[in-house]
């Protein structure tokens, strides 16, 4: 296997297997985090839409949207497909045409490649401060349109010679509160001395990736971005124990031994020759359903969606399902804007996402299913085995629930191999948590599964992302999958 010492690949996967750095410890992160919190003034208030003073319902569609035009929209669609137990709905959908920035830079300490993470306090977050990308920002953001301060560092993803790009990828967004949203998920390496500003810090990916054990500490916005740097080159694959022998060879004297799964989670990054279906068969089935799924997205005004109404402080259906829109008053004094209102999407109940795992001829295969949401541009995206946000599928009652959620729920402790709640992007949504979960079932378990299910190994499944055909639940569960 070709893993150079200078490879991009190779010194992610060091880094991933490190969680030690010259910086501070993993500890030391959460306590910063915490110091973060006594030592700003925050506060979030939910307000009547009444009393917002920068945002408005437009009196012929009921759309609601900013006084500059800018940031995003609430409208409504009508839904028609020919999949699933539902085949038309309208409901209410953010609208935001314009392309974001999610951006990690990345920089060479003594050997091991370190990434600059931001303490940011966000409004819907479950914890006032989260640890989020070097940069997260829309358009309207970096181009300054709330007349705040321009975000910091983004000049290394907006200026070509700043930085060298190693990760640059156009990534669907939530395909049921979204229509057609995409970010530019991005990392970049500098090799300049640079300020570390008051909110920022060096990490190493191994110490990341330990904070995701920790409910509701990385924003999901941040496991986007986690979840499409390279520890493995894609175009060159070797058997597994040569991935472990050049593991071994760059973590250096302070990498951290693979755990058993961790162990098979990066031979399944490199196994080319033994997946269970071929890299042309999965790429079939998801043109395949393309071609057949039928699904027709018609935007109305808000005044005409069907099942929902306007009440004095939220956009809710009038079954109780699936989510409210409110408006929030924030006050954060280190944002770019100190003050400011706006809606924000809220569930009604907690989410679930999993991937179910197991060993198919000796490597690790994911389960994942083509997903066909409202917001989707490109009609099917790859999600989890399992996916339940915000959308038409429930945590309700266990007869309505859909494939594989029991073997989720109920799998027994010493089968799953990560556990722990996150949270949506708390700049567009109030404190949606999600359980999230990766079980592992035996090699005879799980044998025949149903049309829209596939087994794919997790070199397939990243090299999907690298295309954009992989959902942001599925992304957030990638970047959880922990070596050490």
């Amino acid at each position: 296997m070709r893993v150079g010492a200078e490879a991009k690949e190779s010194r992610f996967l060091r880094s991933a297997v490190t969680e030690e750095n010259r910086f501070q410890t993993t500890a030391d992160v959460v306590a910063w985090l915490s110091s973060r919190v006594e030592a700003t003034c925050f506060s979030v208030e939910c307000i009547p839409f009444a009393r917002s003073r920068e945002w408005q319902f437009d009196d012929a569609t009921g759309n609601l949207s900013h006084t500059s035009g800018k940031f995003f929209r609430v409208e409504g669609v009508r839904v028609r497909t020919n999949v699933g137990p539902i085949p038309e709905w309208d409901q209410p959908i953010i609208v935001q045409p314009e392309f974001g920035i999610l951006g990690i830079i990345v920089r060479e300490f003594d050997g091991q490649l370190c990434l600059l993470m931001q303490a940011k306090p966000q409004p819907g977050s479950p914890r006032p401060f989260q640890l989020t990308a070097t940069v997260q920002a829309t358009r309207s953001n970096f181009t300054q349109v709330h007349q705040g301060a321009r975000p910091h560092y983004v000049e290394y993803f907006l200026e070509r010679g700043r930085s060298t790009v190693l990760v640059d990828q156009l990534q669907v967004e939530q395909g049921t509160a979204f229509l057609w949203k995409r970010n530019r998920n991005m990392v970049v390496e500098i090799h300049e001395d640079v300020p570390v500003l008051d909110g920022f810090r060096w990490m190493s990916l191994g110490q990341v990736k330990q904070l995701l054990r920790i409910p509701n500490l990385v924003s999901m916005d941040a496991q986007s971005v986690l979840s499409c740097i390279p520890l493995v080159d894609q175009r060159v694959h070797g058997a597994a124990d040569d991935l472990e022998v050049d593991v071994v060879r760059h973590a250096g004297a302070d990498g951290a031994a693979l755990t058993r799964f961790g162990a098979d989670v990066l031979a399944s990054m490199g196994e080319m020759n033994r997946s269970t279906h071929s890299d042309d068969a999965v790429l079939s089935w998801i043109t395949d359903a393309k071609c057949r799924v039928g699904l027709d997205v018609r935007r109305l005004g808000l005044r005409d969606v069907r099942g929902w109404r306007r009440t004095e402080d939220a956009i809710i259906h009038e079954g109780g399902r699936y989510f409210r829109i409110m408006a929030v008053e924030a006050g954060i004094d280190n944002r770019e804007v100190v003050r400011w209102d706006q809606p924000l999407v809220t569930p009604i109940e907690m989410g679930l996402i999993a991937f179910i795992v197991k060993k198919v001829e000796g490597v690790l295969h994911f389960l994942v299913q083509r997903k066909v949401e409202p917001g989707n541009l490109d009609i099917v995206s790859v999600g989890p085995t399992v996916q339940c946000v915000l959308g038409y599928e429930s945590r309700g009652e266990p007869i309505s629930w859909p494939p594989f959620m029991a073997t989720v729920v109920h799998a027994p402790p010493e089968l799953v191999r990560y556990a722990c709640t996150q949270s949506e992007d708390g700049g567009r949504f109030y404190r949606v948590e999600i359980e999230c979960r990766i079980v592992e079932v035996g090699t005879d378990d799980v044998r025949d599964v149903p049309d829209g299910y596939l087994w794919v190994t997790l070199r397939q499944l990243n090299e999907l992302l690298r295309f954009g055909f992989v959902n942001v639940e599925a992304r957030s569960l990638l970047a959880c999958l922990s070596l050490i």
